[in-house]
């Protein structure tokens, strides 16, 4: 029986998935996909962009993202479903709103493993460069996939020394720049990475919120936890938890990190945002000048690991919603179908996809841009449909009893405003390929239709 002031169902049978995750790895699932150094990459575009202060950008940025997490440990609850934000729309706002929340959702869920799995390949190309690009990636993806067949419990165990070995390069990161910053001091003044490096003229609070834009980016995955929901035991308080714990855990991360290299940083904010060429390198750069090359390659492998890491993550949160999608009959309904609780379908065909424009991407100079550019539309226009839907179940429809208006209205209207905020900052690429997608879910939810009424 559902609990009162909730919208759970029970699974058909037949398309039941097997309860078998704990706390721990919810927990795991989720910052495998996020990747616990996932600033590196981009932290001299954001120590550009901020004038310096680099640190008070992921501080402003976990807060901006603490409003979705909240949305999400309030609908886990009410939904505790496979599919996430699909489901929780489709309960709280209507079918069609579930279907283009879901559609859009699969945006993200589908690319930004491609993404993982081509930075992994990037990565090995560099220490291997005698094997390609493209093969690295495709090994990446078929590696991972069979540990998702193998189902979602081994892929955790797994996934957990992978995490594990990235918690130990991160904590021997953090340890030497401590020696080196106490032996021989700092490169930029103590509390600039929270104040600004002052090269770029006086503290700017919209160069900041201008970096946040993309620093809330490292978070997309966060919100994969949810999609575990009917597997975990213990009931949908355990993922709620999981969704807040892991954003909360991953702020911690990005903040001492970020602060930390950014001390260790010789070349200035101005000087990077002069010439953007040396942002990408900067995180390493700054390591191997500071603390040594051993490190810097140490960082490198542990990052072409745990993108496979998260890419596996990825897929299997993409394998959730593909499976949630065609047990509602919103997409094909052979994707509902498991084996031994595993949808094996849904799964094989999110790494189909997931293979072709992760290789294709791989075998092009300009691959990586192209998919960096689409992944986020996706995931923002699903978290403002997710903000939708609380209001709606415990404001509109009162399902949820008496309405806390600052928990229920408030924070998800902020949250709102904060993911619509940064679809408006994103790129007009990133923009026009969203809006392309969104056009086709629409023509394909027309379709549906049409087909229903031809059926009936």
């Amino acid at each position: 029986m559902a609990e009162t002031g909730t919208a759970n169902r029970a699974p058909e049978t037949g398309h039941d998935l097997r309860r078998s995750l704990g706390f721990r790895d919810l927990v795991v699932y989720g910052l495998l996909f996020i990747a616990p150094m996932a600033p590196v990459g981009v932290f001299g575009t954001l120590d550009a962009k901020s004038h310096g202060a680099v640190a008070l950008v992921y501080v402003v940025a976990t807060v901006a993202m603490a409003f979705t997490a909240f949305s999400y440990a309030q609908m886990v609850r009410v939904v505790p479903r496979a599919g996430s934000v699909y489901a929780y729309a489709r309960v709280a706002l209507g079918k069609d709103a579930g279907f283009v929340a879901g559609w859009m959702a699969m945006l993200d869920y589908l690319l930004i493993p491609a993404v993982a799995y081509l930075f992994s390949g990037i990565a090995m190309n560099a220490l291997v460069p005698e094997v390609s690009r493209w093969v690295w990636t495709a090994l990446a993806v078929v590696v991972t996939t069979l540990l998702n067949l193998w189902g979602v419990r081994a892929a955790a165990r797994v996934g957990f020394l992978v995490l594990a070995m990235e918690i130990v390069v991160l904590l021997v990161f953090v340890v030497s720049a401590v020696v080196v910053l106490a032996r021989d001091g700092a490169e930029r003044g103590w509390l600039s990475p929270l104040s600004g490096d002052g090269t770029q003229g006086a503290f700017a609070l919209t160069a900041v919120i201008g970096a946040v834009s993309v620093a809330v980016l490292s978070y997309l995955g966060f919100d994969a936890i949810a999609s575990f929901a009917e597997e975990v035991t213990g009931g949908s308080e355990k993922v709620a938890r999981a969704v807040l714990f892991c954003l909360a855990l991953a702020g911690v991360l990005f903040v001492a990190q970020t602060y930390l290299v950014a001390l260790l940083e010789p070349v200035t904010s101005a000087e990077l945002a002069a010439d953007p060429g040396k942002q990408g390198a900067a995180f390493y750069d700054a390591v191997d000048v500071s603390v040594g090359t051993w490190l810097h390659d140490l960082v490198a492998v542990s990052k072409a690991i745990g993108a496979a890491f998260a890419a596996l993550a990825g897929q299997a949160a993409a394998g959730r919603l593909l499976f949630a999608m065609g047990r509602d009959r919103c997409l094909p309904r052979a994707l509902a179908k498991t084996d031994s609780g595993v949808p094996r379908v849904a799964l094989l065909v999110a790494a189909v996809i997931t293979l072709v424009a992760a290789v294709w991407a791989a075998r092009r100079d300009d691959g990586m841009d192209h998919l960096v550019s689409v992944v986020d539309i996706g995931a923002l226009t699903a978290f403002t449909l997710l903000h939708a839907s609380v209001v709606s179940w415990f404001a509109v429809r009162r399902a949820g009893g008496p309405v806390s208006w600052w928990r229920r209205v408030a924070m998800p209207v902020v949250g709102a405003v904060i993911t619509i905020a940064v679809i408006v900052e994103a790129s007009g690429a990133a923009q026009v390929v969203g809006a392309v997608w969104f056009l086709v879910g629409v023509a394909v939810l027309v379709g549906q239709r049409g087909r229903v009424g031809v059926d009936g």
